[in-house]
């Protein structure tokens, strides 16, 4: 479908008889920003590992424009490549700096010369505002420094779309807001972007669709204002309350 850079169909993932992620379908339009809601074990996060395919549906589809990513035969590594992951825990290389970390994977797996990965580094540093950390360790970046390096990162590889698995949750309150401001950066600068987070002041700001997910099902989705300020379901309804 040429209007939808993600599409999920029908997906269900099971971990033994545990069914994580039930018959869950969503769309996410090209330069869309897609908030995902819900509980903790509500299955968010294996519904958002499983488009990349860090998880493998256990039924279902996943599509990235035309790309099948739930395709046993198709090319995963070439999947990969497009869309760009940014976790709870940074999971940068300690032993490389900021720099390093960023030029690494498209010298790596792209096989770019040296001087063009390093160049795209130091912009992409400059973008998250940390043009002068690009010599540094991730021990001497604070947490919301290590992960806009993980951002830009992520970025380094030139991705059609960005996941990111509750990127603030393993920060302190006032190292939120740095990373929140790139993130609303990139979505102004009209970047598709898939979020599963809890900052509801992000998706006000920048989220097109929140979708609400409860024990693995989508349960609700719509515009920010329609999902926070009038929810159509009572689960919806319940947990807003708690968080809002």
């Amino acid at each position: 479908m040429a209007d939808s850079r993600i599409r999920i169909e029908n997906v269900t993932k099971r971990f033994g008889t545990v069914q994580a992620v039930r018959n869950a379908s969503l769309t996410v339009a090209p330069g869309e920003v897609v908030l995902v809601i819900g509980p903790s074990g509500s299955g968010k996060s294996t519904l958002l590992r499983c488009v990349n395919r860090l998880e493998t549906a256990t039924e279902g589809d996943i599509w990235i424009d035309n790309d099948r990513v739930t395709d046993p035969r198709g090319n995963i590594r070439m999947i990969r490549e497009e869309v760009g992951m940014v976790f709870q825990n940074f999971n940068l290389f300690p032993h490389l700096t900021a720099l390093d970390n960023i030029a690494l994977a498209p010298r790596k797996v792209k096989g770019e010369p040296k001087q063009t990965t390093y160049e795209r580094a130091r912009t992409l540093l400059a973008r998250v505002g940390l043009a002068d950390k690009e010599d540094a360790y991730p021990s001497q970046l604070s947490g919301g420094q290590q992960q806009r390096v993980a951002i830009a990162r992520a970025l380094a590889m030139e991705p059609k779309v960005m996941l990111f698995d509750e990127p603030t949750s393993a920060l302190d309150p006032e190292m939120i807001k740095e990373v929140l401001d790139v993130m609303l950066q990139l979505a102004q600068d009209g970047m598709t972007m898939l979020v599963v987070s809890h900052e509801m002041g992000f998706a006000r700001a920048a989220a097109d669709k929140v979708v609400f997910m409860d024990n693995g099902e989508v349960i609700e989705s719509g515009t920010p204002e329609q999902v926070f300020d009038s929810p159509k379901e009572e689960r919806t309804r319940k947990f807003l309350d708690h968080i809002l």
